[in-house]
């Protein structure tokens, strides 16, 4: 199938490789699709929200309730999320996996919750082998349901204040870095306020690495530090592998999240596009361990699925190529390289 989807793109009528990234684009969404007309249809995001007990640690700047008040501005319509999925026609789901706040009465908030944010990984495992399984369930779940409504794109997002420590951990873990190569600033800590976060991460290390057996089994990592969200994602995107799916990934949260569901199936990244490459510290280093190319470079550090988002007319344009461009041999030119 390869061959000719290459085969299939370098007879379009163009200068061979002349489109550039969209060529390879292309030909990983033919690939997944397993077509040389591929389509996008029904695209659905994913917005996962929930707490972390690590915060309680001063690892963020921003205080938790931030998580469940900005969980109602969606529901609102007032987040940046809302305003790319409207732009781009995607459908939101809004789901509260683990937010440290009773949102039962937003109907339009999905209640997977699993609980009141994680434990404080500082002292214990953020959540108990059931937890895991739970959360890797509902991200199952969310993507069946959109499967069933004709979905052939899926785009993730979080929402959980101090979810950059867990994934800095899995980025140092998982990719056998120095932990202070993957520490950065959040959502804007201070230089103290970066050390008094790489003090508190690589503490919590330490006492795991002493603790736990078997400390670099992949589902030991996740489980000890992950947040329900991030795990919630992990499930998702392993769903949406296996019905082959395209799968949009987002900044520093969702890249670690990837590099965490590629430790459990590696064939994973074949269905990745990754949106861009944020500000986050660390974002680069984390992209590089997944040989991910990433569509945009435009600054931007928000999370919630955004960065993702903006990349959605790539993807069109790429798969626009393939069935709206002519052919060497329908156009009756010349091939000319």
């Amino acid at each position: 199938m390869k061959t000719e989807v290459i085969d299939a793109i370098n007879n379009l009528n163009k200068p061979k490789g002349s489109l550039g990234k969209l060529e390879s684009l292309a030909l990983q969404i033919c690939l997944i699709q397993q077509t040389l007309h591929p389509k996008l249809q029904h695209p659905c995001h994913l917005l996962l929200g929930a707490d972390h007990g690590i915060e309680k640690e001063g690892v963020s700047v921003s205080p938790r309730e931030i998580t469940w008040q900005q969980m109602i501005n969606f529901t609102k319509g007032g987040g940046g999320v809302n305003m790319f999925c409207r732009q781009h026609h995607f459908k939101l789901f809004i789901t509260d996996v683990g937010v440290d706040h009773d949102l039962s009465s937003y109907p339009t908030i999905i209640n997977r919750k699993i609980g009141y944010g994680t434990g404080n990984f500082l002292y214990e495992a953020a959540m108990t082998q059931e937890q895991f399984g739970q959360a890797l369930n509902v991200g199952e779940e969310l993507v069946n349901q959109c499967a069933k409504e004709g979905c052939n794109v899926i785009c993730l997002g979080e929402m959980g204040i101090a979810n950059t420590s867990p994934s800095s951990v899995w980025m140092s873990l998982f990719g056998q870095l120095p932990l202070n190569r993957c520490v950065g600033a959040g959502a804007g800590l201070t230089h103290p306020g970066i050390a008094h976060k790489l003090d508190v991460l690589t503490r919590a290390v330490d006492n795991y690495m002493q603790y736990m057996p078997n400390p670099y089994q992949p589902e030991n990592i996740i489980r000890y530090f992950g947040g329900f969200e991030m795990v919630a994602a992990i499930g998702g995107m392993l769903r949406a592998a296996e019905l082959n799916m395209i799968i949009m990934i987002d900044g520093f949260i969702m890249t670690a999240c990837a590099l965490a569901a590629s430790k459990l199936y590696p064939a994973i990244t074949d269905y990745m596009i990754f949106g861009h490459q944020g500000d986050e510290s660390g974002h680069k280093l984390l992209l590089d361990l997944l040989n991910a190319q990433p569509l945009l470079h435009l600054g931007l550090r928000l999370g919630e699925g955004t960065g993702a988002l903006c990349a959605f007319p790539i993807i069109d344009s790429a798969v626009r190529m393939m069935n709206e461009m002519n052919n060497f041999d329908n156009a009756n030119i010349t091939k000319y390289f």
